[in-house]
């Protein structure tokens, strides 16, 4: 079965990384499509229980919320069988779990730089995984990847982050390749500097953009059934330059 042609029409939308302000942004701008029908899976409760209440007064006639812990590898699996038992399986599935730790290249906190590793690349590539397997079994779906510009070639202002984004990154895309014959769909999206919680304090690297405009740019990538989504557009260009960059002077790119 091809997964060709699928589009953003799913109504049935599972959130990893239920608090992601570009992940409901991408739900909220599915709903104003049509009615969507989440579940919202992350750390806090709280946090998830104000979300999903904001979606349910934005028009999802239903909006739910599970306890998930990226560290927590062993129990991703019972958990997305959960998640997917509740909605009676899952048409988007959207992985937004990610930190991005201290920033900089050799870490002066070990203990923090392996956690970001483990987050973004085994947590994050387990539930992948995971995710995967759930929707090949059903022969449909699509998986939004939340990557990161900075994978297209980690700098060193941001080894840690830009490496273990890299490693979900590869991963994804190359999951992509295998499983888009079965029926399953992957869009890796590599925003450049959001405007979010997580980049707060932090001096925007240009081109900057928000968690709307990314949204935006990712249903309309669902819709022409793209593979990679940057965000904003021009960042592939930007990167592609960057790629081409001999190393003496890549190095010098302190930001």
């Amino acid at each position: 079965m091809s997964a060709a042609g699928v589009g953003s029409a799913g109504r049935r939308v599972i959130v990893l990384g239920g608090t992601s302000e570009i992940a409901l942004a991408i739900v909220g701008e599915l709903q104003r499509r049509g009615p969507r029908e989440v579940m919202l899976l992350g750390r806090s409760p709280d946090a998830l229980s104000r979300a999903a209440e904001d979606l349910r007064a934005a028009g999802c006639p239903r909006a739910g919320t599970l306890a998930l812990d990226a560290l927590d590898s062993g129990g991703h699996g019972e958990t997305l069988a959960r998640a997917f038992d509740d909605l009676g399986g899952a048409d988007i599935l959207i992985l937004a779990v990610g930190e991005l730790g201290a920033r900089g290249g050799l870490p002066a906190d070990v203990t923090g730089a392996l956690q970001t590793m483990q987050v973004n690349f085994v947590g994050a590539g387990s539930l992948l995984i995971h995710a995967a397997r759930r929707l090949r079994e059903r022969g449909s779906g699509t998986i939004v990847v939340l990557s990161s510009a900075a994978a297209e070639r980690p700098r060193r202002a941001n080894a840690v982050y830009g490496a273990s984004k890299a490693g979900l990154d590869a991963l994804a895309q190359a999951l992509g390749d295998d499983l888009r014959e079965c029926g399953v769909r992957m869009l890796v999206v590599r925003p450049g500097f959001v405007h979010t919680r997580m980049t707060r304090g932090l001096d925007p690297a240009p081109p900057a953009t928000t968690p709307q405009a990314v949204a935006g740019a990712v249903v309309a990538g669902l819709d022409r059934g793209a593979h990679t989504v940057w965000a904003p557009r021009s960042l592939r260009g930007l990167m592609l330059v960057m790629r081409m960059l001999p190393r003496p002077l890549f190095r010098r790119i302190a930001r």
